[in-house]
């Protein structure tokens, strides 16, 4: 049986793992909030929307997965339904009001 626990992660970490790169950044807020600001590279899929659309935005269920959202409670959510789905490198970084890396603004 394989383990389907999602890994909690600090942003620092988080952008660590960006930097080094081949890593998938998912936004899991609605088309509005990502609209007034996200984290550069980020894609969008709202938390309502995983299990139909995770499998046609996410390449491999060996890629790796940084999901985050506003304050960190649909984050951790989404995450463990991506590791319920057999996601298996899946880090939820929590929300951007503790992103202190920039973001993309509209």
């Amino acid at each position: 049986m394989h383990n389907n626990a999602h890994v909690k992660i600090s942003p620092s970490v988080a952008y660590e793992m960006m930097q080094r790169g081949d890593v998938l950044i998912l936004d899991v807020r609605s088309q509005t909030e990502f609209d007034e600001g996200h984290i550069y590279g980020a894609v969008l899929l709202p938390e309502n929307e995983i299990l139909d659309r995770a499998e046609e935005v996410i390449s491999s269920k060996l890629q790796t997965v940084l999901v985050y959202c506003r304050s960190g409670r649909r984050s951790d959510s989404a995450a463990r339904t991506l590791s319920e789905m057999g996601f298996l490198n899946v880090y939820d970084f929590g929300g951007i009001l503790d992103w202190g890396y920039g973001i993309v603004n509209p």
